[in-house]
């Protein structure tokens, strides 16, 4: 696992009332993902007798992903797309879900904008009315950065209660769009059915658990990085971005799922990852011992694109439950080139 197990362990050594999960059955959609797959592996290498239910759409994927936990008694692969009902899954309980099932990146949002759409919408309605059926205890959904939409010059980092522009007349605002309908639903259910639900939203998120098909810029950059070809920066590279490292990532979500005050969101982001566009690529460049060349985007590329030119987030909410970032930019990105130059998986996820 290389850097991989060092995670993990940073992670599950974490202060955090653990003892909530303790003999509790975990369900987790989009298990395979980069954030999904950590989560497992954070939650497997605890001691508290958990069981994983793991939702995902590749066994293949799957197998590569969890092959050591595979025949394991406390953890439980589901193939199954979250935009079907779930009540026929053979789970006997589940006490927590987690909604971490979503297209994330801009190629996706190009060649499946349906699909974006329904994850976040008709599978937070299968997975919030499987909640119900199970009298679970607490649903957790993974929202996005993107929710803000555009920063119009009037606030300069976004907090919680703000909410930016989103021109919903383009095919790119499927994700922002869905995200927000998706935080709707949580609270819609919460109210209607007494249901304890948070929200986390995500900075922009990497690290080794990438997949090769994840189109974000900093995944690109990275890619080119390990195989020591140049930076292709597709803009100026002037947009400035809260990104986090999917250690942190992982660990905001347990700090939430784990400490959050009911019905309320949370910003998973910290100020020290903050950086434009322009300075990651030379930063990983750097790291590389290669150089940044510009080059247009072709037109797929650009429909996916987030046309957003600041969008740097607030994360002194979460700050207060008592989580800190222990990874920051360059710590993350020299990290994460390690781990795929050392043991050659170049995101194939496996």
């Amino acid at each position: 696992m290389g850097n991989l197990q060092s995670i993990i362990d940073y992670v599950t050594k974490l202060n955090l009332p653990w003892e909530k999960i303790h003999n509790k059955t975990v369900l987790i959609s989009g298990s395979t993902g980069m954030i999904g797959s950590l989560l497992v592996h954070v939650l497997l290498n605890r001691k508290e007798n958990i069981h994983i239910v793991a939702l995902g759409r590749n066994v293949e994927k799957a197998q590569n992903r969890f092959k050591e936990y595979w025949d394991r008694k406390d953890f439980q692969f589901i193939c199954h797309d979250i935009n079907e009902p779930l009540n026929h899954l053979n789970c006997p309980k589940v006490d927590f879900i987690v909604h971490a099932a979503s297209n994330t990146h801009p190629i996706a949002y190009a060649t499946d904008p349906i699909g974006t759409i329904t994850a976040n919408v008709i599978g937070t309605y299968h997975l919030l009315n499987y909640y119900k059926e199970k009298d679970a205890k607490r649903f957790l959904f993974l929202s996005s950065v993107e929710i803000y939409g555009d920063n119009r010059g009037d606030i300069d980092y976004f907090d919680e209660p703000y909410c930016g522009y989103i021109n919903c007349n383009t095919m790119r605002a499927g994700y922002p769009e869905s995200k927000r309908v998706g935080e709707a639903l949580c609270q819609a259910y919460r109210k209607a059915y007494n249901m304890e639900v948070v929200i986390a939203r995500l900075a922009r998120t990497y690290g080794p658990t990438m997949l090769q098909e994840d189109t974000k810029a900093v995944s690109q950059f990275i890619k080119n990085g390990i195989h020591k070809q140049d930076i292709v920066l597709k803009s100026q590279g002037n947009q400035f971005y809260s990104y986090i490292y999917v250690g942190d990532a992982v660990s905001g979500l347990l700090t939430i799922l784990l400490k959050g005050i009911d019905g309320e969101a949370y910003n998973i982001a910290d100020a020290h990852s903050d950086i434009t566009l322009k300075e990651l690529a030379v930063l990983i460049a750097s790291y590389s011992g290669t150089k940044v060349v510009f080059q247009q985007p072709d037109h797929l590329e650009s429909a996916g694109y987030s046309q957003a030119v600041k969008a740097v987030m607030n994360g002194e909410k979460l700050q207060k439950l008592g989580w800190n970032a222990h990874w920051d930019i360059k710590k993350g990105i020299k990290e994460t080139l390690d781990y795929f130059q050392t043991t050659e998986k170049n995101f194939e996820g496996k």
